[in-house]
């Protein structure tokens, strides 16, 4: 699962995504939210899709990644979908099953709503590099400088937690394989772990 959180992760490439500006990058990221969230009918849903699916292929980089990046947002955007599915009041699809055709409308648009601002935003960290990033948003924010915001230090922490959001995933990942080498079990529950544990001793 580790190894499946690519936030953070620089993928160089020479397309035109890579060579656009940080500056315009980070303000097309910021309208492209706040498109996002003012989303409110299947026309404006399948335009912001287009304009990612756009993005995607201008970027030269490949779904498998997206997906990869998704994987751990997996059971926040399930149980979103659930919560929308059954808790939105309207017409049933089957009656007594609690189940509308407004919450299923509801839910597949939350479903498309967090996909879409994950690989928004993860396009951003895949196509710029983590300094020209600090570089760009710090020239973003310069007039705040002038009402004493550390601009600049505030920029730095965010590349150097960008930059070692990688490196942290690595180590744990090493530290968690040496601890499976030496018996550790860290894909089923303590309690299954101390009772397997424990028949494994009664037969012995």
């Amino acid at each position: 699962m580790l190894k499946d959180i690519t936030l953070g992760q620089y993928f160089p490439g020479d397309t035109i995504v890579h060579r656009l500006d940080p500056r315009s990058k980070l303000i097309l990221v910021v309208l492209y939210i706040a498109a996002l969230f003012q989303a409110s009918g299947w026309i404006s849903y399948l335009t912001v899709t287009a304009a990612t699916a756009l993005c995607m292929i201008l970027s030269h980089i490949r779904p498998k990644n997206i997906f990869k990046g998704l994987k751990p947002m997996l059971f926040i955007i399930v149980l979103t979908a659930l919560l929308n599915l059954f808790y939105t009041g309207g017409r049933e699809i089957v009656p007594g099953w609690h189940v509308t055709w407004e919450g299923l409308e509801k839910s597949v648009q939350m479903i498309l709503r967090i996909v879409l601002l994950i690989t928004g935003t993860f396009l951003l960290t895949y196509t710029t590099s983590p300094i020209a990033l600090t570089d760009g948003l710090e020239m973003l924010l310069s007039p705040l400088k002038k009402i004493k915001v550390p601009v600049h230090e505030m920029t730095i922490m965010m590349s150097m937690a960008l930059r070692f959001i990688p490196t942290l995933i690595e180590e744990t990942d090493k530290i968690m394989s040496a601890q499976k080498a030496r018996g550790a079990d860290f894909e089923t529950s303590r309690w299954r772990a101390a009772a397997t544990t424990a028949a494994r001793a009664a037969r012995a």
